[in-house]
C-alpha cells in the first residue's frame, strides 16, 4: 500500500454528540463567556427556538425566526440589526441548513460567536464554508471565523423530522462525501471519514424510512452527515455542488431535494473520470454501481426525483446549464455546457443516472 503525498488540515471546533446532549447548552454559553444569546430559526422552528430561549439559565435574549433557505441577504441584515438592538453577544443557530446558514453569515459579518444545534443531517455546521444570495446570485466562500464554536448534536431533536424530508437531507449530506473522495485535494484522512459517512447514511436511511421513531438509526444518520460535515469542510466540492448552488440560488429550489434528484447524474458524469472513486462510493453503499445506488437510495423513502416536481421550468434548463459551466468547481471531468444540459435534462425528467 502506497500513501500518497497530502495536506490535511483539520477545522477547529468542539462538538457533543448524543441523545440529551441539548441539557449542555447552558455549559457552552457560559464557556464563551456569553450573557446575552439571540435565537436564530426558520419560521418552522420558532416554537423549539422559544422553548430555548425560555429555558432558565439558556442566557437567552430573544428569537429571530426569519430564517429562509439560501440565505437572502435581506434576511442577513435584518438579523444582523436585531442583534444589534438586543446587544447580542453570541448567537444559537438551531435547524437546519437555513438556520446555520444565517449564523455563518452574520459571524462573517460581526464577531458574533455562534453555537450550532442541527436538527437535520445538511452538514453544514462543521464546514467554513457560507452561501448568501444577492440578486438572485448565491455566492459562496470559505472563512474559518464562520466555524461555530461548538456544535450539539442530539438525536433526538431529528424525531420530528418527516421521513421524505429525512431522506433528502441525508442524501444531502451523502453528497458532500461522495464528492470528497474525488477532490482534487483529498487525502487518506478525509477519504477514510467519507467512506464511513456514507455507510453510515446509507443504512440510516432505510431505517429511518421503517421507523422514523427509532432513535438509533437517527443517530446513526447524524453521526454519519456529521462526518460528511467534516469532509465538506476540509476538501473542495466539484460538479454537484456547483449545479445544486446554481439551482437553489439563481431557481429557487429547495437545497435538500435538488442535491437528492442531482446526485446521481453528477455520480454519472464524472463516474469515467474518477473510477476509484465510484468503486469506494459503490462500496460504501453497498451496490455495484454509485450513481445508480444513489438514485436507489432516494428512491426508498418515496422521495421525488425530478426537478420538474420541485418547481424547475424546462426553459430554464439552458440557463442553468450555462450558468453552471460558466465558472465551474474544479472537477474530474472538464464542465461542458452540452454535456451539462443534458444532464439537467436526465434529473428534469427524473430519469434514472446513465454515464
Amino acid at each position: 500500500m502506497r500513501v500518497p503525498d497530502f495536506i490535511y488540515r483539520a477545522n477547529p471546533g468542539r462538538v457533543l454528540f448524543g441523545a440529551g446532549s441539548l441539557q449542555h447548552l447552558e455549559k457552552e454559553v457560559r464557556a464563551l463567556g456569553a450573557t446575552r444569546a439571540l435565537v436564530l430559526c426558520s419560521p418552522a422552528q420558532r416554537e423549539l427556538g422559544e422553548a430555548i430561549a425560555f429555558k432558565p439559565g439558556n442566557r437567552a435574549i430573544g428569537v429571530f425566526s426569519g430564517a429562509a433557505m439560501h440565505v437572502p441577504i435581506e434576511v442577513v441584515t435584518e438579523a444582523q440589526a436585531v442583534a444589534r438592538s438586543l446587544h447580542a453577544d453570541c448567537a444559537i443557530a438551531i435547524g437546519g441548513g437555513s438556520a446555520i446558514g444565517l449564523g455563518k453569515a452574520i459571524a462573517l459579518k460581526s464577531d458574533l460567536p455562534i453555537i450550532a444545534i442541527p436538527t437535520t443531517y445538511a452538514g453544514s455546521e462543521m464546514t467554513p464554508i457560507y452561501g448568501i444570495t444577492e440578486a438572485g446570485i448565491k455566492n459562496t466562500g470559505t472563512s474559518r471565523r464562520v466555524l461555530p464554536r461548538a456544535v450539539i448534536y442530539d438525536p433526538e431533536l431529528t424525531l420530528s423530522l418527516p421521513v421524505a424530508m429525512s431522506v433528502t437531507s441525508g442524501i444531502n449530506a451523502l453528497a458532500h462525501a461522495a464528492e470528497g473522495l474525488y477532490a482534487p485535494d483529498a487525502n487518506p484522512v478525509t477519504s477514510l471519514l467519507a467512506e464511513e459517512a456514507i455507510a453510515a447514511l446509507a443504512k440510516g436511511i432505510p431505517a429511518v424510512c421503517a421507523d422514523g421513531s427509532d432513535v438509533e438509526a437517527r443517530r446513526l444518520m447524524l453521526y454519519g452527515a456529521w462526518l460528511a460535515g467534516t469532509v465538506l469542510g476540509s476538501v473542495g466540492m466539484a460538479l454537484h455542488h456547483k449545479l445544486c448552488h446554481t439551482l437553489g440560488g439563481s431557481f429557487g429550489l429547495p437545497h435538500a431535494a435538488t442535491h437528492t434528484i442531482v446526485l446521481p447524474h453528477a455520480l454519472a458524469y464524472n463516474a469515467r473520470a474518477a473510477p476509484e472513486a465510484m468503486n469506494r462510493i459503490a462500496n460504501a453503499l453497498g451496490t455495484v454501481d454509485a450513481p445508480l445506488g444513489a438514485f436507489d437510495l432516494a428512491q426508498t423513502g418515496g422521495t421525488q426525483l425530478a426537478l420538474r416536481d420541485i418547481g424547475m421550468s424546462e426553459s430554464d434548463l439552458d440557463r442553468a446549464a450555462k450558468l453552471a459551466s460558466s465558472s465551474p468547481y474544479p472537477n474530474p471531468r472538464p464542465v461542458e455546457q452540452g454535456p451539462i444540459r443534458a444532464l439537467l435534462q436526465d434529473a428534469f425528467e427524473g430519469r434514472a443516472p446513465k454515464p
